[in-house]
């Protein structure tokens, strides 16, 4: 039940997350609402481990691996795509780190073999193109909008970083500990970046209260552990193309909400994507993941 239910609540979760995160960053600084965010999780998590007695004795390798995977899933991803947003509506973001899916694919056959059949490679490239439809349009509207975009995608390549590392390296870690050492490390790091380059600042209304507290209990704590479910018990490329869902829903929820319009031919990229993501996720076209692909190295 749980892997049925996973890919739509996750999509759900982190499309609504670009929204809330567009509400709060009228009242705080990127980088200092994206360290607040990973406090709070973190916080939560200890405080839940310590409620349970849950030890804290893992072996050294497993704290490095969790914290480098957290750090690459969640501070570099969340930093770069908070900043964008400053200047970037959230359904483009929201498009852009459709990209992830493809770069995931491509390094997940020869490093997890986790290989794909041409349906599949169909659908990635359909997502692909979606994409740089819109990149196209912000290109040709906003020089700003485009350095946005570009940096969303470095925050794409950390997420696909961190995606495959987690199915390397992390899917035998327990997920609450796991989970801990990884928001752990985020927080330290995310608020060293604050400090280093921002100057911060932040107005604690309710509107922003709201917004960091949804991104942090519902999306980073609810919409992660159903990421990190979806990588446990299938392969990395298959949870990744879920984030082709991410746009449609996300550019609805801006439109509902925070009256953000899209172009038809940014409609159409949304459209693209969202096939491309059918044919990703078409379940016959999988080939089943070898034994070795869900033990780490």
């Amino acid at each position: 039940m749980l892997n049925r239910v996973a890919p739509f609540g996750f999509v759900l979760l982190w499309s609504s997350s670009f929204i809330a995160a567009r509400v709060g960053l009228r009242h705080l600084s990127p980088l200092l609402f994206v360290a607040v965010r990973m406090a709070v999780c973190a916080a939560v998590l200890v405080l839940v481990m310590l409620l349970l007695r849950r030890s804290w004795r893992l072996p050294p390798g497993v704290w490095l691996h969790a914290c480098v995977a957290g750090v690459l899933l969640n501070g570099v991803l969340l930093m770069t795509a908070h900043y964008a947003m400053v200047t970037v509506g959230a359904a483009p973001i929201a498009l852009v780190q459709t990209l992830n899916p493809l770069l995931t694919a491509v390094l997940a056959w020869p490093l997890l073999h986790e290989p794909l059949r041409g349906r599949q490679w169909a659908g990635l490239a359909l997502g692909a193109s979606g994409v740089v439809l819109v990149v196209g349009l912000a290109a040709a509207r906003s020089h700003a909008a485009l350095n946005g975009l570009l940096l969303t995608m470095a925050g794409v390549v950390a997420l696909c970083g961190g995606t495959l590392y987690y199915g390397r390296f992390c899917r035998t870690v327990p997920m609450l500990e796991g989970a801990t050492v990884q928001f752990l490390a985020c927080t330290v790091v995310c608020g060293l970046s604050a400090w280093l380059f921002e100057v911060p600042h932040a107005d604690w209304i309710l509107p922003a209260v709201l917004s960091v507290a949804w991104n942090a209990g519902a999306v980073s704590l609810g919409g992660m552990v159903l990421y990190f479910v979806m990588l446990s018990r299938g392969s990395a490329a298959r949870a990744a193309a879920n984030f082709y869902l991410v746009p449609g829903v996300a550019a609805l929820l801006a439109w509902m909400l925070l009256g953000e319009s899209l172009a038809p031919l940014a409609v159409l990229g949304l459209l693209v994507s969202s096939v491309g993501c059918w044919l990703v996720n078409w379940r016959p076209g999988w080939a089943r993941p070898q034994a070795s692909s869900v033990s780490p190295r």
